[in-house]
């Protein structure tokens, strides 16, 4: 164990992405309490409808209770979209394969099984750490007829979208595009939330602008969003008693959260502007360590820098192995490894993740399709072919890479405290 000598733990846990409150958020609350509209409509929704599309520039925002939510219906809508509207019980998809990130939360595809289809995983580049366009190129030749893109950005970080919609359009494809951790990132100048055919962002109690939950489903398209709208109700038609003739869901906001929502909403570029400040800090104060940032297109991008990240250099890990749920790591001098440093970060009361498991790792989706710039994928073992380049980016990246602390309300002396931290693991 590596020596944390003169480095007191910090007396209040320094969070990962913790909410940033403000104030304001109460104050719509309380209007919501004393106005007594406490359930899936009021002012609070409407308004924030209203802001949410403005500041994405789409014409529509429907807020659900998650950007969960908001994905699965865009997976459904989709599908209604590419092949007919489904018979009850039966999810639009069915059986359908469609193309999507592999490095990702598991909330970004569910929604493909949700509506009986089936994830083909796109591996990841590492310009942006998103999905791979030449591998989604690459995966069109393996699987001609698939017609469904599901794209996320990682991390805040707002992948090569230009390359990927024009591989959409050559083949025919619907994109839906997951902004959940990106909301404020932009791309060439526009939001992101506006490059899919059906597209969500979150509200999470961790992104960068929070309700505690809650999610948005966005669109130029009035039939999508009265659709979704009437859907995440229930399905209830228009008739003087409850009438329905299709499956629906209890995926409405809460005006109670949309208030909280529609405070933070103005702090949004505040927000990223501070977690802009800790990004840099942490490239220009870890800069003479074996390892890099999470990177972006300088050229073509804005992230919102939601989760500030680490990618140790090959040279510098020491040996780790990772099961199912446990881990076994050498500590060598002058060498680290992610699970080494989270357990030195944890001995000071701050939280760290590893970077998510890629979607092809997972034991629930381990038997479907991998695609890499390569072919197919699926049967390797490790991160590497046998000419020693890399050939699966997202199992490489999380072997090798961290999630830091980033909460807004971290110092700059407690952001200090953390990279001598992670100075300690190299030692």
């Amino acid at each position: 164990m590596k020596s944390l000598d003169g480095i007191k733990p910090f007396e209040k846990r320094v969070w990962l992405s913790s909410p940033t409150m403000h104030g304001e958020e109460l104050q719509f609350m309380q209007e919501a309490f004393e106005s007594n509209w406490m359930s899936t409509v009021g002012q609070n929704i409407n308004e924030l409808e209203r802001l949410v599309a403005e500041k994405i520039g789409c014409q529509y925002a429907v807020a659900l209770s998650a950007g969960t939510a908001a994905l699965h219906l865009a997976t459904k809508l989709a599908g209604e979209k590419l092949y007919g509207q489904a018979k009850p019980h039966e999810g639009t998809l069915r059986g359908k394969k469609a193309f999507c990130s592999d490095l990702t939360f598991d909330a970004s595809v569910n929604p493909v099984a949700y509506e009986d289809g089936e994830a083909v995983f796109i591996d990841t580049e590492g310009d942006t750490w998103n999905m791979d366009p030449l591998a989604l190129e690459k995966a069109f030749v393996l699987y001609p007829d698939v017609k469904l893109i599901v794209l996320a950005h990682l991390y805040g970080t707002p992948g090569k979208l230009s390359e990927i919609k024009e591989i959409a359009k050559k083949h025919d494809a619907l994109i839906i595009e997951d902004a959940a951790e990106s909301f404020g990132a932009k791309y060439k100048g526009m939001e992101t939330g506006n490059f899919g055919d059906y597209n969500a962002i979150s509200f999470n109690g961790n992104k960068i602008i929070t309700g505690s939950s809650g999610g948005m489903f966005l669109t130029n398209s009035r039939e999508d969003a009265d659709k979704v709208r009437k859907w995440s109700t229930q399905s209830r038609e228009d008739a003087p008693w409850y009438e329905h003739e299709e499956i629906g869901y209890n995926y409405r906001m809460s005006n109670v959260i949309a208030g909280v929502v529609r405070g933070q909403l103005p702090y949004l570029n505040e927000h990223i502007e501070r977690k802009k400040e800790i990004y840099h800090r942490y490239r220009e104060g870890l800069r003479d360590l074996p390892l890099s940032m999470n990177p972006y297109d300088k050229n073509n991008t804005e992230p919102n820098f939601w989760l500030s990240c680490i990618l140790i250099q090959e040279e510098a890990m020491s040996p780790i192995v990772r099961g199912e749920r446990e881990y076994l790591y050498q500590s060598q001098k002058g060498k680290s490894n992610p699970q080494e440093i989270m357990e030195m970060l944890t001995r000071v009361n701050a939280e760290s993740r590893p970077i998510w498991k890629p979607m092809h790792m997972q034991p629930i989706y381990r038997m479907n399709s991998f695609v890499t710039r390569e072919g197919n994928g699926r049967g390797r073992t490790n991160a590497y072919i046998d000419e020693g380049e890399i050939m699966d980016i997202g199992a490489d990246i999380f072997q090798r890479g961290l999630c830091l602390p980033s909460d807004n309300k971290m110092t700059e002396e407690e952001q200090e405290k953390i990279m001598e931290v992670i100075k300690r693991a190299f030692a």
